[in-house]
């Protein structure tokens, strides 16, 4: 089923439609949630806070060929507030030794499964040493495959910013991904300053 087909049912209020809707993008979701937070469970929560604000705002979104950047979108946005709320007032919970032992994490922990994956693990590394404005359009053309376009609308830059900023930042991951002694990253980190 189309988008546009899929979004009409889901305004009329066919929950089979929005349930569709839900498991044809939540891995995107997820996935764009989880390059902004870095967690997966504040991931799973982002994503589910982002389908509550998509359908209360369905209306909102008309075009189907604009769908896709509207939701990535708001996923941004819910993720930057997330962080900017955990910053704010970081959570932390006082376990004693004793009982600490005891706590079972919930999944296998994520800083393991990507050391598991090297070639994961020196990505996002790379990507993480990105300014953040190159990052966010490398996150959002590179690996969401946004255009220019809607890339330049989200972060507010004129597109022929968005494409010199993209190539720039490729060939930064290039070299530093070549480089795993990361020499190269220390120039990039000191050319930016």
């Amino acid at each position: 089923m189309e988008n546009g087909d899929l979004l009409d049912r889901c305004r009329a209020g066919d929950e089979l439609a929005w349930e569709a809707l839900v498991r044809r993008f939540q891995a995107r979701v997820h996935g764009l949630a989880l390059l902004y937070l870095g967690d997966r469970e504040e991931a799973r929560d982002c994503a589910q806070d982002v389908f509550v604000r998509v359908y209360r705002h369905l209306d909102d979104c008309r075009e189907a060929d604009g769908f896709l950047p509207w939701l990535l979108r708001i996923t941004r946005n819910a993720a930057i507030d997330r962080q900017r709320r955990h910053r704010a007032r970081p959570t932390g919970r006082s376990v004693p030794l004793e009982e600490a032992e005891s706590i079972a994490a919930p999944g296998p922990d994520p800083a393991e499964e990507l050391r598991a994956t090297g070639r994961r693990a020196r990505g996002r590394s790379a990507l993480e040493r990105l300014g953040s404005l190159n990052r966010e359009i490398v996150i959002l053309k590179e690996i969401q495959g946004l255009s220019f376009e809607s890339v330049a609308g989200m972060l507010g830059i004129p597109v022929g910013t968005a494409k010199s900023r993209s190539n720039r930042a490729r060939l930064e991951l290039a070299r530093m991904l070549a480089d795993p002694s990361g020499v190269n990253a220390v120039e990039s980190e000191e050319m930016r300053s």
